[in-house]
């Protein structure tokens, strides 16, 4: 990988992460709303899993391989 693709790769997971802390946010202030639909917040709460494997995935590609 050269350092292009690496520095594409870092802008993403900064996207990612502030994009899987903002739901994080808005996630922790609705559960406290009672009268919130709870199919909107299980899909919410999909979504951040989602996010947090491609945060994992990203974070991996950017780990440089290691002789054996």
């Amino acid at each position: 990988m050269d350092e292009h693709e690496a520095a594409q790769l870092r802008d993403k997971l900064q996207t990612l992460v502030s994009e899987h802390r903002d739901l994080d946010d808005v996630i922790n202030r609705l559960a406290q709303d009672p009268t919130i639909d709870q199919l909107q917040l299980s899909r919410m709460k999909k979504r951040k899993l989602q996010l947090k494997d491609l945060i994992a995935r990203v974070r991996s590609r950017l780990i440089p391989d290691m002789e054996a």
